[in-house]
């Protein structure tokens, strides 16, 4: 199965009162492009995220979102600093007694004090927070992976399709070809003939000249390579993975056989009909952009 480069994949992930949510989303792109994105408390994660998707992607401009959610974190606990209240205590009656001045400290006051009281989030465990993020990034890249699959299978048949087309238009140029030579041994005869009228035309020097202009115009080693190569795409699209760059280095070669046909056209009917393979070429090319 072939896939496309665009697709989106989403997975939520909760234990207790822990929630990860995992997007991904993703366009064209030559190489591999991952942008992950975290909230701070998981960013610890972001490397290891990367080599888990990995498994799942080979090409695109990929965006990951991770959202995460904790019902405990006001739960956080409230840490007294006994031996810091006890100094700031000292340190106040000792000003009091240097300077004469009246204590007037109280719980409330003392308790104000910098460091006094703390809040302290409960430790989270790394290896319970990594088997969450995991699950969720998991779940997300598959659900990633079955969208750009199903959108594969739409480009495979387009393709499919477009390639019959092409096949088609090398029939045609193929059964077209013979027949340019021969009109041309016409042309060039009767021209001859008016030339020269009632004088016997050199039979030989005819033929030397149509082989000439046959050896020019002939699109044979063209058409051969250009079955080749549609025969190869299909294969390729059939046999399915990440095949994106060898479709485009074929489509590539495709063009370049039709550009030499063009330029080699001597004929009208040739020139329309590589007009339009070169039309489908690039249509083709355009769609393998977005295979994986």
């Amino acid at each position: 199965m072939i896939r496309s480069m665009t697709g989106f994949g989403r997975h939520e992930a909760a234990d207790g009162q822990r929630k990860i949510t995992v997007e991904i989303k993703a366009v064209n792109h030559r190489y591999l492009d991952l942008a992950v994105k975290t909230p701070k408390k998981l960013n610890f994660f972001e490397s290891a995220v990367r080599n888990l998707l990995k498994e799942y992607i080979q090409r695109g401009k990929v965006d990951v979102y991770v959202t995460y959610e904790d019902g405990a974190e006001g739960l956080a606990a409230l840490k007294y600093n006994e031996s810091l209240a006890a100094e700031y205590v000292e340190y106040v009656r000792r000003m009091a007694a240097a300077f004469s001045l009246p204590e007037g400290l109280s719980a409330a006051r003392l308790s104000s004090f910098p460091e006094v009281f703390t809040i302290e989030a409960a430790a989270e465990d790394e290896d319970e927070l990594w088997n969450l993020l995991e699950k969720a990034v998991r779940g997300a890249a598959k659900q990633f992976v079955e969208a750009r699959e199903r959108e594969g299978g739409r480009l495979r048949e387009d393709l499919l399709a477009k390639l019959e087309l092409m096949e088609g238009y090398v029939g045609r140029i193929e059964e077209r070809s013979p027949q340019i030579v021969s009109e041309y041994r016409q042309r060039l005869l009767d021209k001859v003939s008016e030339l020269l009228a009632d004088v016997q035309a050199d039979e030989s020097r005819i033929v030397a000249e149509t082989t000439l202009f046959a050896d020019k115009i002939c699109t044979d080693e063209e058409t051969v390579r250009l079955r080749s190569h549609i025969k190869s795409t299909k294969d390729t699209l059939l046999q399915g993975g990440s095949v994106g760059r060898k479709l485009d280095f074929i489509a590539q070669e495709m063009n370049r056989e039709a550009n030499t046909i063009l330029s080699k056209a001597n004929d009208l009917a040739v020139s329309d009909i590589a007009i339009e393979l070169k039309t489908d070429i690039e249509k083709v090319r355009e769609q393998i952009q977005n295979i994986e």
